[in-house]
């Protein structure tokens, strides 16, 4: 496979699985992972697929969590993440190494929401609780099939 190949089977995974597992690092220099939705998941999350269209290059990411958690103090000290999709079952996995920004955008979080989301923000889309994170990717690793590939992203300003 070229690196176009790996790019586009990349993208497929990216738009299919419904989870995707986030690493920050805690105080003590420890990664702590968790699993949360994949909102580029075109099946969970078809209303999104337009917010990600024009990012199939960069691959951005977009995330939406508790601003009370611990994972946004995390950032706060320390932006450096990793993110992974993986079928297990096809033999495909893809991980994702950048740095997470923290948006404060009333418009993004609107874009995002989804009915059900109250039960985690009471208040809706608006809940002061409720936080937009994003990361454009700078590495990618990950294996397809029996093999390993990797591959660097543009730097987005």
């Amino acid at each position: 496979m070229d690196e176009k190949d790996i790019r586009d089977a990349s993208l497929e995974l990216l738009e299919s699985v419904d989870e995707v597992y986030v690493t920050t690092i805690d105080e003590d220099g420890y990664p702590q992972t968790r699993c949360m939705f994949n909102l580029r998941s075109k099946k969970r999350f078809p209303k999104l697929i337009d917010i990600f269209n024009d990012h199939k290059e960069d691959f951005m990411v977009l995330f939406t969590t508790n601003t009370s958690s611990e994972k946004i103090a995390q950032l706060k000290r320390n932006t450096a993440a990793c993110l992974y999709y993986c079928q297990p079952d096809k033999f495909r996995g893809l991980m994702f190494s950048g740095d997470i920004e923290i948006l404060d955008d009333p418009d993004i979080r609107e874009a995002l929401w989804h009915e059900g989301w109250e039960r985690y923000y009471p208040k809706g889309p608006h809940d002061p609780d409720h936080t937009v994170l994003r990361l454009y990717p700078k590495k990618a690793k990950g294996w397809y099939e029996s093999r390993t590939f990797a591959f660097r992203l543009k730097e987005v300003t």
